[in-house]
Formats: C-alpha cells, sequence, structure tokens
C-alpha cells in the first residue's frame, strides 16, 4: 500500500489529466462549486474560504459503515491542516437532518454542499465518477485534480498525504 504514495508527480499528473476533461476549464477550486456552501448549522460559507488550499471533495453518508470508519480520519488530517486543507462535504444522505447530525456527530468542520442529493453534488459526482462512497476527490489550489485516491492516502499514511498532494499540485515546500 505504501506504493501509493510514492507515486511520481508524472503519475499524479495524468491521474489530474485523466480525472478532468475539461481541465483546461478550471481556473481555481473554487470553480467546482456552487455558490452556496453551507457548515452544519445551514450558515452559508464563502468560497473564498477555499482559495490557496488543496481541497478534497468527501463523497460520504451517515448510513454508510465504510464512511463512518473513514469520516474520523480525514477530519483528524483536516483539522490538523486546516490552513492549507480543507474538505467539501457531498453528502449521499437520505435527508438533510440525516446530513446535519452526521456533520455535527463526526465533527466535520467543514463546508458542505447545500441539500441532499442536489444537481450540483450529481453533477460532482458524474464529473468524478463516483461509484461509491466513501470517496475523496484531491483538488490543487488552481483546479487541477491530483488524485481520486486520496481515501487510500489518509488511510495509510495520513501524516504524508497533504505532503503528497501538495508536491503533486507544484507547491510542495523544500
Amino acid at each position: 500500500m505504501k506504493k501509493l504514495l510514492l507515486l511520481s508527480t508524472a503519475v499524479l499528473a495524468s491521474i489530474a489529466f485523466s480525472l478532468s476533461p475539461s481541465h483546461a476549464e478550471e481556473k481555481s477550486v473554487v470553480d467546482f462549486f456552487p455558490d452556496k456552501l453551507v457548515d452544519a448549522k445551514g450558515n452559508k460559507v464563502s468560497l473564498e474560504s477555499l482559495k490557496g488550499k488543496v481541497v478534497g471533495i468527501y463523497f460520504s453518508a451517515h448510513w454508510c459503515p465504510p464512511c463512518r470508519t473513514f469520516t474520523p480520519k480525514l477530519v483528524k488530517l483536516r483539522n490538523k491542516n486546516k490552513k492549507d486543507f480543507e474538505v467539501v462535504f457531498v453528502s449521499s444522505d437520505h435527508s438533510p437532518e440525516e446530513k446535519n447530525e452526521y456533520m455535527k456527530s463526526e465533527k466535520m468542520k467543514w463546508p458542505t454542499i447545500a441539500g441532499i442529493r442536489s444537481q450540483e453534488a450529481s453533477e460532482l459526482a458524474q464529473k468524478f465518477q463516483i461509484r461509491g462512497i466513501p470517496a475523496l476527490i484531491i483538488i490543487a489550489p488552481d483546479g487541477q485534480p491530483i488524485t481520486a485516491d486520496g481515501r487510500e492516502h489518509v488511510t495509510n499514511n495520513p501524516n504524508k498525504a497533504l505532503k503528497l498532494w501538495k508536491k503533486a499540485a507544484g507547491i510542495a515546500k523544500n
């Protein structure tokens, strides 16, 4: 499994290219999201809060046992690195109440796409060919997809995941 974290920048670039057929259209990570992101309480979250950060688009739901196992790992990684890394939650829950309860119970202090099974959520799932959850797509600050293997990176080596993503995005510190 450690081999996943040893992918070269060239391999990651080819993965990113294959994830986004319209990659030339993207100008910033914020271009992936609708104008309205909200927090667990329903308060509007500015897209500006994503600028300059590596962003993980997290497809998950409370009813999904693997999601409930993975989410605490992602929460820990995000909270430790919230200056450079943010998560946007795309819920597959059955109701807004279930989504909000999941966010609160797991202490997800990141934005989510408003609503459940919205057009915006469906478009993101289609764009990244999401076939199951949990799924974590990693996007560079310039809007280029880095990898669809975010879940594996966080699970197998959370201490090096962000460093790997930043290197692939060309923003790693020397």
